[in-house]
């Protein structure tokens, strides 16, 4: 089954469950994939649909930081929730240490020495962990491995 299948399929569950955050949550995603298609006059596949579902949880992150500095806990909660639900589209995440050894392997690959071959490791990189790794935690650990 496509991810957007399985987007539509639980789409109608939740509707079913009347589960609001669940529905609202998925019908942003299918929003944003027919806004994409649309743009751009083509079929996404689901490697797209994960660059859109990731996207869509670092919007979340950011957004949870202002909530937390306006003082709205029930905004917070709300967000968790919907971030809970989009990663459960996503692959499993990398943990702090298997993007340790990734970043070190791929240091070893492109013979990187120092902090000015930075580019070139996360290029060579993120597409190892597309999908799988925030590109921020990716960046620390890289600067960490190459300083």
């Amino acid at each position: 089954m496509s991810l957007k299948d399985r987007l539509m399929e639980d789409l109608k569950d939740s509707m079913k469950n009347k589960d609001t955050i669940k529905k609202n949550t998925i019908t942003m995603v299918r929003a944003a994939i027919k806004q994409r298609e649309v743009d751009e006059r083509i079929e996404l596949g689901d490697e797209d649909i994960l660059d859109i579902i990731s996207k869509q949880v670092k919007e979340r992150n950011n957004a949870i930081e202002e909530f937390k500095k306006g003082d709205r806990q029930d905004l917070v909660d709300s967000t968790h929730e919907e971030i809970e639900i989009l990663m459960s589209y996503l692959p499993e995440q990398l943990t702090e240490d298997e993007i340790g050894e990734l970043v070190q392997e791929t240091i070893e690959e492109v013979n990187a020495e120092s902090m000015k071959d930075m580019g070139a490791v996360m290029q060579a990189i993120m597409p190892k962990v597309k999908g799988r790794a925030d590109g921020k935690m990716v960046n620390q650990i890289v600067r960490q491995k190459l300083k």
